[in-house]
């Protein structure tokens, strides 16, 4: 595999970064998928205690939570499917390099940094 450049001061995200960048996002995904057979055991364990309870709060917790869970598996998914096709690091808007240190710390980064916080600001 060759060296990715990354950012604007060509900062290199070396063959050990990906591998490494891999596997965080194979563990999240792992995390992900545990995290969402939880929710669903969770919500069959406890149909008995909705009907004589109603605890919409809980419900609507655990609703909010599943459905974070699923689209950060989803991020994390397409992040791998990126890595494979030789897309990983570019910026889904602007098409510049996803800086180094910003794909080290959210592995499953679609933007850059710049990009984000247009994105945010948004909102």
């Amino acid at each position: 595999m060759t060296h990715q450049t990354i950012g604007e001061r060509d900062t290199v995200l070396t063959p050990e970064d990906l591998a490494a960048l891999r596997e965080s996002l194979h563990e999240q995904r792992l995390f992900r998928q545990e995290q969402l057979r939880q929710f669903a055991v969770h919500s069959s364990d406890r149909a008995d205690d909705r009907r004589r309870e109603a605890d919409a709060a809980r419900i609507e917790v655990g609703v909010k939570l599943a459905a974070s869970a699923r689209m950060v598996l989803a991020d994390v998914e397409a992040a791998l499917a990126r890595m494979d096709s030789g897309q990983y690091g570019t910026c889904h808007l602007c098409r510049r390099a996803v800086e180094r240190h910003r794909l080290l710390i959210v592995p499953q980064a679609r933007y850059c940094g710049r990009c984000q916080q247009v994105r945010e600001a948004g909102r």
